[in-house]
């Protein structure tokens, strides 16, 4: 089901990485449990953030660490925890980040998962600071009614290389294709990593939201990923999927400033900006479906949001999306795109609603283009619709 990461060529990157963190805490992940927390609690593996360093830092238990790291172990085993996924989904891969951790870095780690209902989940205790603390005879005893020594292997004993500075980056392919609820981390013995991205695809109860109730195609929670995109400086277009209202620019997608651009600009009569260049993203939704309402949330890019904005569609299988991902989306292997709606005005700070008024298309789709004009950052995108299939249009 996995195979133990292999030397890569610099810059070689797994596919997995466009894919969504479902463990991330942004999105719900937590730690139920944790055999050590003595140097920094576990919670820090789900951060969204890339780890930090701060090299005169020391709390009354040691160096801080920006990360999961348990003390020096002294009695047999060695150290776990367990992580309930934000939202259940299927796993693509793994990304054992263990940056600054050197000297300190766990040698070998290995995954193990489970799908759970939520009755079978044992009420284990509060977390609460963690900072200085191993697991409790209580605490432990409950996390072992879970059984996840048993659990599904989804990355076997690895060994895995620390980070001198921010350079620590493991990877590990998943071939299950299993919808899965919750991991168990192991690290041996004991030591420290960083972060863990569960990198995957997440899986909404689509029958439970009837076909005739509107969903968010595209919302990270109902399944929807980013697959491709032209430029990330500032921010990830994945974000824009995101559950509830951005917290901040970071929160967002945000691209550099187009390169192309004048001295001095002008506007057309509809006051666009005369200018060549744009930046994109492709999406692909979490059910197929067709769209009737848009939102396009500019919140917090208040002096760097487009100037434009435009949304295309289309119908891909997987292995048609596996191909336009391999050649990067380039102009040969793109596919034909059809509007759903043309270039628009986009104002700063500010969510902007469009309905079936101005959508130009109401076919179904599985992917969408946005195209904004000439850079900036969006912080989300709501495309609200009804789940349908092909079959479902030629009834």
């Amino acid at each position: 089901m996995t195979f133990h990461p292999k030397e890569r060529k610099a810059n070689v990157l797994p596919d997995f990485l466009q894919l969504n963190d479902l463990g991330c805490e942004t999105i719900g992940g937590k730690i139920l449990f944790a055999t050590d927390d003595f140097f920094a609690p576990a919670e820090n593996l789900l951060k969204k953030q890339r780890p930090v360093f701060h090299a005169d830092l020391f709390t009354e238990y040691g160096k801080w660490r920006d990360g999961w790291e348990t003390r020096r172990k002294r009695i047999p085993g060695h150290d776990w925890c367990i992580i309930q996924l934000g939202v259940p989904g299927i796993i693509y891969g793994f990304e054992a980040d263990t940056s600054y951790f050197a000297g300190n870095c766990a040698p070998w780690i290995s995954v193990q998962a489970a799908c759970l209902k939520p009755e079978e989940v044992p009420a284990l205790p509060a977390r609460g600071n963690r900072i200085g603390t191993a697991a409790s005879d209580e605490e432990l005893r409950a996390a072992k009614e879970m059984r996840s020594d048993e659990w599904t292997s989804l990355v076997l004993i690895s060994e895995i290389k620390s980070g001198n500075l921010d350079t620590g980056h493991n990877y590990f392919i998943v071939t299950s294709k299993q919808r899965w609820t919750h991991l168990r981390l192991n690290i041996y013995p004991d030591g420290g990593i960083a972060r863990l991205k569960v990198y995957g695809t997440m899986l909404g109860e689509w029958p439970l939201s009837g076909l005739n109730h509107l969903s968010d195609l595209v919302a990270m929670v109902n399944g929807g990923v980013c697959v491709g995109y032209s430029d990330t400086q500032f921010g990830h277009p994945g974000n824009i999927l995101g559950i509830g209202k951005s917290k901040s620019m970071k929160d967002g997608w945000e691209t550099g400033r187009n390169l192309q651009r004048p001295p001095v600009l002008k506007v057309d009569d509809k006051g666009v900006l005369l200018l060549p260049g744009s930046e994109w993203a492709v999406f692909r939704l979490g059910h197929s479906g067709v769209i009737t309402h848009i939102e396009i949330d500019t919140s917090h890019f208040k002096g760097n949001f487009p100037d434009t904005f435009k949304l295309e569609a289309c119908i891909l299988s997987i292995q048609e999306e596996n191909e336009c991902v391999t050649q990067k989306w380039t102009p040969k292997q793109s596919p034909k795109w059809n509007i759903l709606l043309p270039a628009t005005k986009l104002k700063p700070h500010m969510r902007h609603f469009f309905d079936g008024t101005a959508i130009q298309t109401m076919d179904v789709c599985t992917h969408v283009k946005l195209t904004i004009a000439p850079d900036g950052g969006v912080s989300r995108m709501r495309l609200w619709g009804l789940p349908r299939t092909l079959s479902d249009m030629s009834k």
